[in-house]
């Protein structure tokens, strides 16, 4: 049967389709017209913007850090380049894996996986880390061979610090190392332009001069704009920016000293620090034992580490600026100034000294079969005892720490060193405040007794004697001291002074300075150093003091043979020179060496006559010295001028892994 159909219907059917799928097509082309309109006009800046960051990278460029020199332009603190092996942990796959087939490639030993373990702890996923430093051409050239084996593997160059001179004044420069976590935290409240400066810095100052200034060896931080291929691989240099280097730090430390100080204590422990009274420069500033801050800069392995903070000599402890000491009998002039300036006791009074000082009870050690009748200089000369507990009992607790707070001493210096520590100046508010048991709070008189022999509650630091010694030398000026003389601009050249605040004088009459200076030069000239500087063409000024390391009982006799090595008593000496016109003061204590006039003196002797005639020991001198059985310099001394500093390449080759 024929089906007749409705053309009309099919028509119509038909037209209402096209119009459908018209509507659809117009639709979609608006929709299409919108997105286009939309990403071509509305977000065109940021899409170019977008676009050309995929293009292109902007890579920062991490600055030079600058020099550290000494006072006569010797290098402390310099740069080297050289080539790392870095792996992105997050690039990487396997880590265990990729550092096993990198160790077929280039050297990968044990301290290299638990250095990289030890980084990788300390950083995120996304930065790379060192795997291995200091590559040689022909490890470079064999991993280029087959970086394509190695995804978030790479070489890189980077600048490495170095410190030419090893251990040497390791204390004073400190050492740079990779930034921590604790510290990026840190870095997160810097100002936004600080933070800017430090991005691609993967090191940081960490102790010393290289931490207190950081901001002025880093530098400014240039940019790179690099064009990259899709798989981000830099292609070409659009244009840069850069980096200036950080400036260079000028120290008023003489390297040469301070290495004759350090050479002069040798094993043994201590500290010294010496000061230009006229202006307080720092001239030397020795911490025994020291350490090689090289070994911090690519981050010490474990073993290294152990040595040095388990070692029982404390070698990275700066004894001169954290180590605080009972100052001894080097505190007795400082006694008989105050007693001078409040009016306390007259220098002619005669005070007798039976080899004893009895108080409340107690018996106080002096000299054996006493000195008899001794005036002030003497006092000082003879280094009496009693007449220094008795003196001290006039004055009382409060009215010495009141005269010696101005000296500075248990205060902060404000040396541009951190770290400083206050010490102990002891006073009855002071005990108040440390002691929480009612019994204890309380201050006894008879306490007050051994404040005026530099023992008891009394803890300073040599950094803190040396500057009240320095103030005595001059008169009674008081200067900041200080390590850094000037800053010069890497790109200009200049020079400019660190400006310092000006000297603060304590008001001291200058007839009181010169009793106690009296007393001084009569130490060296008929008292404890008279063999020491025996036959030295100049006046010097000085007072040796023996501090207890441990607490005797009054009827027990001190026997060094008998005690520990740690237990015995610590060797200190404080002096200036030319007594007339100072232009040294110093103070150093050698831990456990026994009678200040054995191992310390003779160490200042020999700093005396390097810094004001130009004279270095002889071999034979030097390790009299070392030893402690040195007295007034032994032969014929040499010109300083001609011995040489460790070399650069000694010191580097000892650093080496």
């Amino acid at each position: 049967m024929t089906e007749i159909r409705n053309v009309a219907a099919d028509l119509a059917r038909f037209r209402r389709r096209v119009l459908v799928i018209a509507l659809v097509v117009m639709g979609a082309f608006a929709v299409l017209g919108f997105r286009l309109f939309h990403l071509q006009v509305t977000r065109h800046e940021e899409l170019a913007e977008r676009a050309e960051s995929n293009r292109t990278a902007v890579v920062p460029v991490v600055p030079n850090r600058g020099l550290i020199l000494d006072r006569n332009g010797v290098v402390l603190a310099s740069n080297y380049s050289a080539y790392t092996l870095e792996i992105t942990p997050s690039k990487a796959g396997d880590l265990e894996q990729t550092i096993d087939a990198l160790a077929q490639i280039v050297e990968i030993q044990p301290r290299d996986r638990r250095r990289f373990k030890r980084l990788r702890e300390d950083s995120r996923s996304f930065d790379s880390i060192p795997i291995r430093t200091r590559l040689t051409d022909e490890e470079v050239a064999r991993f280029a061979a087959q970086r394509y084996r190695f995804p978030g593997v790479e070489i890189k160059a980077r600048l490495f610090r170095n410190y030419p001179m090893g251990e040497l004044a390791s204390h004073v420069l400190g050492y740079i190392g990779r930034i921590n976590q604790r510290e990026k935290a840190a870095m997160e409240d810097w100002p936004e332009e600080d933070q800017a400066n430090y991005k691609g810095t993967d090191y940081i100052g960490k102790l010393g001069i290289e931490q207190s200034y950081e901001k002025v060896l880093h530098g400014q931080t240039g940019v790179e704009q690099m064009e990259t291929s899709a798989g981000g691989r830099a292609v070409r240099r659009l244009a840069s920016h850069p980096a200036t280097p950080g400036n260079t730090v000028m120290l008023s430390l003489d390297i040469k000293l301070q290495k004759l100080v350090e050479d002069m204590f040798g094993d043994r422990r201590g500290a010294l620090v010496a000061l230009d009274p006229r202006n307080g420069e720092v001239l030397a500033f020795v911490s025994k034992p020291t350490f090689n801050p090289n070994l911090f800069v690519e981050g010490i392995d474990s073993e290294s580490w152990a040595a040095l903070n388990e070692s029982i000599d404390k070698p990275l402890l700066n004894r001169a600026l954290r180590g605080t000491y009972p100052p001894g009998s080097t505190y007795k002039p400082f006694m008989a100034l105050g007693a001078l300036e409040l009016g306390k006791r007259s220098p002619t009074l005669v005070v007798n000294d039976p080899g004893f000082y009895t108080y409340g009870g107690h018996t106080f050690r002096s000299h054996e079969g006493g000195l008899g009748g001794v005036d002030m200089v003497r006092a000082i000369q003879f280094s009496s005892n009693t007449y220094f507990y008795s003196l001290a009992v006039d004055m009382g607790v409060d009215t010495i720490h009141d005269f010696m707070k101005p000296l500075g001493f248990g205060q902060i210096t404000g040396i541009d060193l951190p770290g400083e520590v206050r010490g102990v100046l002891p006073s009855t508010e002071w005990k108040r405040s440390v002691n929480k048991r009612p019994e204890t709070r309380r201050w006894y008189a008879g306490e007050t007794v051994s404040l005026g022999i530099g023992q008891g509650y009394n803890n300073f630091t040599m950094l803190q004697l040396a500057l009240a010694e320095a103030t005595l030398a001059n008169g009674g000026t008081k200067y900041r001291p200080h390590l850094v003389k000037a800053i010069k601009n890497t790109v200009t050249g200049q020079v400019q002074e660190v400006p310092e605040p000006p000297g603060q004088n304590l008001g001291y009459k200058a007839k009181n300075i010169d009793i106690v200076r009296a007393g001084l030069v009569a130490v060296n000239k008929a008292g404890t150093g008279t063999r020491i500087f025996a036959g030295a063409p100049y006046t010097s000024a000085g007072k040796t003091g023996t501090a207890q390391a441990v607490s005797l009982g009054q009827n027990v006799k001190y026997n060094a043979k008998a005690l520990e090595e740690h237990q015995r008593d610590h060797s200190l000496f404080a002096a200036f020179a030319p007594a007339e016109n100072p232009r040294i003061a110093l103070a150093l204590i050698v831990e456990n060496a026994g009678f200040g006039a054995a191992a310390a003196a003779p160490i200042v002797r020999r700093v005396f006559d390097y810094w004001l005639l130009g004279q270095y020991p002889n071999e034979q001198d030097m390790a009299a010295v070392r030893a402690g059985k040195a007295a007034a310099p032994i032969g014929q001394p040499l010109p300083a001028t001609e011995v040489a500093l460790p070399s650069a390449a000694a010191a580097s080759a000892a650093a080496a892994p």
